[in-house]
């Protein structure tokens, strides 16, 4: 291999260390301004005393047409069942959401907002972040959707975090399990 080679393998290998970190800064930037648009409506919601997914939840039921199951909230805000159901829980605790049997079906538990509840909700900001997100992704293709997803999830992996729940945005994690634990340190009744 004569120099000339040595040298030209060198920079090829020196230009192609250089697209990388290119790349990385580019996903590295994508992700900050998401980031961003999200803490800034997390920070607009503590102003209304809420936490960004509780304002996720005002802001989806607020805009549906009518009372919505579990369920239903759940796939329009994109979590799990359980995950929605501890977030409408501490604004039923507020008062801004209310829980009622369905007059068409009473295992149906029906959510909407109360008069407390549509008042704040009038105080939000137009465009709440989780819902630009949450549209944004469903304008992508379906192909281009699950590039995406399956990078994620081997982001998530490469991070150490494929086992960590996925909670919603900006949700105290510790609340629910704060509860839990001091509910199990009450003595139970005596009779």
């Amino acid at each position: 291999m004569t120099p000339w080679q040595v040298t030209t393998r060198k920079e090829g290998a020196n230009a192609n260390m250089a697209a990388d970190k290119q790349l990385s800064t580019e996903i590295m930037d994508s992700f900050r301004r998401i980031v961003h648009a999200l803490r800034s409506s997390h920070r607009a919601a503590g102003n209304l005393e809420l936490t960004g997914a509780q304002l996720f939840v005002l802001t989806t039921l607020g805009s549906a047409d009518g009372p919505l199951g579990v369920k239903e909230l759940a796939e329009r805000t994109r979590t799990d069942q359980s995950t929605v159901s501890v977030v409408v829980g501490r604004l039923v605790d507020r008062g801004l959401v209310k829980r009622e049997r369905s007059g068409e079906d009473t295992r149906r538990v029906e959510l909407s907002l109360t008069a407390r509840g549509r008042a704040l909700q009038r105080k939000t900001p137009a465009t709440v972040a989780q819902t630009r997100l949450a549209e944004a992704l469903e304008r992508l293709s379906r192909t281009d959707a699950a590039k995406l997803a399956d990078l994620l999830a081997r982001i998530v992996d490469l991070m150490g975090e494929a086992d960590a729940p996925a909670r919603m945005l900006f949700e105290e994690a510790s609340a629910p399990a704060a509860r839990s634990r001091s509910a199990a340190k009450k003595p139970a009744a005596r009779r």
